[in-house]
């Protein structure tokens, strides 16, 4: 069989940590589906995922395009259902040649090939851009897979896995295929529905958190676009698409000050009417003090910053490398630039109880964010952490594993009085923030308004919203007031409340 034609597909899984927000194009698959047409194959973009589609839907698009390659992506908690996409493209046309995946995949490849290799012809490990291409050129040349760079797969009973691929350093470089996007699905609910992308200035982590998956797949390098490069590419974002705002996806796009100085500086000079949501380091943001005015004007909106531990202790084991005091100094820097603030904090640790609980939501409102995510710890079967934590483990279905639904049961707390306390700390912290209402400024008040109708109607705390409202008696009653008219409040600020994906 000659390759002409490759499908990417996301998998149809839904948590409804991130879908509150918006709906979230993969970027990932908008620089792979570049370099593929760059080598001669014909590709369709297909986000199952992010179209809401059903397996019929997907039949019917996977039988009119008739790829010759599917193509799909997984984090933990979609590997279930990614396994099940490339199954079902194989019943549809069992010739097909079925490639998987990202970060679960990279470091997984031995269980999944074991248990699934029937479903699953190829692993890629580490960046597709190149490794996917030319395992296409290698097959349609009838040549050995085992001499491409950065795969897995199963052979006479076992699995084969060949060197890894080095990093793509020349990011300019990188074709990109935006043209293919669904635009129109693409929107940010809290801004009139928004023209919403995810861009990439940089790719890496040069961190050591033993929880997070990041610094694992990227051997803690770091590499970034030029400032012009990026900068071009929001502009036409801008002007060719009608995008008005822009989610970083880089883990530390502000690394190298520099360089990211430039790119503000471009922004201003150049007026570039995108917004910007991203993540940043703490230790960044204390870096930048003196120049948070000038993130505001090069259209920084909201920054997420990752305290995730409410006591020293865990952040040291956490690896996070910042004291419990920087968090709140960071928090205050991006507030008193009138920037959104948002932080998460990750609870069911073994030696959780409901008191230490209670003693992060106190420090939550302390720290005083915009927003603050109150999440399960995802033992993440790769991390450096999961050998501590795996005595613990009270279920192996990856589906589980989406900082929502426990899965670590804690010494002396039941999954679900976790669930509960997840749940109630996030009713407490929210009901602090409505209490104070008030005291933000008039756009930042619209703002949390937009904030609590998602919350409220579109997102996996909706139960305990709707209880705060009904346990508001202490607000303001001016607060009371514009609290009421939430049920009816159009989406019209400018803001979404973001939660982290895993």
């Amino acid at each position: 069989m000659k390759i002409k034609r490759v499908a990417l597909i996301t998998p149809p899984y839904h948590s409804g940590v991130v879908e509150s927000a918006g709906t979230w194009l993969n970027v990932g698959f908008v620089y792979i589906a570049g370099s593929l047409r760059a080598a001669g194959y014909e590709v369709d973009y297909y986000d199952a995922m992010s179209l809401w589609h059903k397996w019929p839907e997907i039949q019917k698009r996977i039988e009119a395009f008739r790829p010759d390659v599917v193509a799909t992506t997984a984090f933990t908690a979609s590997i279930v259902d990614a396994v099940k996409l490339l199954a079902f493209a194989k019943q549809i046309n069992p010739r097909t040649v079925t490639v998987l995946g990202n970060v679960h995949a990279t470091f997984c490849y031995e269980e999944l090939l074991k248990a699934d290799h029937a479903a699953v012809d190829y692993i890629v490990r580490g960046e597709g851009e190149v490794t996917l291409p030319q395992l296409c050129t290698c097959l349609n040349a009838g040549g050995d897979p085992k001499k491409v760079e950065g795969l897995a797969f199963w052979r006479d009973g076992g699995v084969v896995v060949t060197p890894k691929a080095p990093y793509i350093h020349d990011l300019d470089s990188l074709p990109t295929a935006w043209d293919l996007v669904e635009w129109p699905i693409y929107t940010y609910r809290a801004k009139n529905n928004a023209r919403l992308a995810i861009v990439s200035s940089s790719r890496g982590c040069k961190q050591q958190c033993s929880f997070c998956s990041q610094q694992l797949f990227w051997s803690q390098s770091w590499r970034a676009r030029s400032a012009e490069n990026f900068v071009a590419e929001l502009e036409m974002l801008n002007r060719k698409h009608g995008v008005e705002v822009a989610m970083l996806s880089d883990e530390i796009p502000t690394f190298d000050r520099e360089r990211w100085v430039r790119i503000l500086d471009l922004m201003i000079e150049r007026r570039v009417p995108v917004k910007l949501l991203m993540e940043t380091r703490v230790d960044d943001i204390l870096r930048d003090a003196d120049i948070m005015e000038r993130y505001r004007e090069g259209g920084v909106e909201h920054i997420y910053v990752g305290v995730e531990a409410g006591t020293q202790e865990t952040l040291d084991l956490f690896k996070k490398d910042t004291q419990v005091e920087q968090s709140k100094q960071a928090i205050d820097l991006i507030n008193d630039a009138d920037i959104v603030s948002e932080t998460s904090f990750v609870l069911g640790m073994p030696d959780d109880t409901p008191d230490s609980i209670d003693q992060t939501i106190e420090l939550a409102k302390h720290y005083n964010p915009d927003m603050a995510f109150f999440l399960a710890i995802a033992p993440w079967p790769y991390a450096e952490l999961y050998p501590e934590l795996e005595p613990y483990v009270a279920t192996k279905d990856y589906r589980k594993y989406n900082l929502v639904e426990p899965v670590i049961k804690p010494k002396n707390m039941t999954l679900e009085e976790l669930e509960r306390q997840l749940g109630k700390a996030s009713q407490k912290f929210f009901m602090h923030k409505f209490q104070n209402l008030d005291k933000l400024s008039p756009w930042k008040q619209e703002f949390m308004l937009s904030v609590l109708d998602l919350l409220v109607n579109h997102s996996y705390l909706a139960g305990q919203m709707r209880a705060m409202l009904k346990e508001g008696q202490e607000m303001p009653p001016e607060v009371k007031a514009l609290l009421q008219s939430v049920s009816t409040h159009k989406s019209g600020g400018v803001h979404p409340a973001i939660a982290p994906i895993p």
